[in-house]
């Protein structure tokens, strides 16, 4: 694993983290680390979070049993925004959801089916 030294303190000591399934690279959902949240994701390669609403870490799926599983980490060239790319287990979404973003505003091509 290579070292990269996170820039939490350009946004109030959180970064966003773009979460995608690492086989469909489906956007899963966005979310917030602080350094103990991303301290805990390398340690149990299991997803943490710092919840904003909470103010407290939130390990994903210890309530819900949806686990997101991590496969790989990678940074921006500021490096102050994580994608994580993870094996999920039921929904990302707490709406049941696989993903959160499933609502379209605007989408120009249609699927072909």
């Amino acid at each position: 694993m290579t070292d990269f030294k996170l820039d939490f303190e350009k946004q109030n000591g959180l970064v966003p983290v773009i979460v995608t399934d690492y086989q469909t690279n489906q956007v899963l959902m966005l979310a917030y680390m602080n350094q103990e949240a991303y301290q805990l994701t390398l340690e149990t390669k299991q997803m943490h979070y710092w919840s904003r609403s909470r103010n407290e870490i939130w390990h994903k799926g210890a309530t819900s049993g949806h686990y997101q599983y991590v496969k790989s980490i990678k940074t921006d060239c500021d490096q102050d925004t994580l994608l994580i790319a993870v094996e999920q287990v039921g929904a990302a979404c707490h709406t049941g959801a696989y993903s959160c973003f499933f609502n379209e505003i605007y989408c120009e091509v249609k699927d072909e089916k």
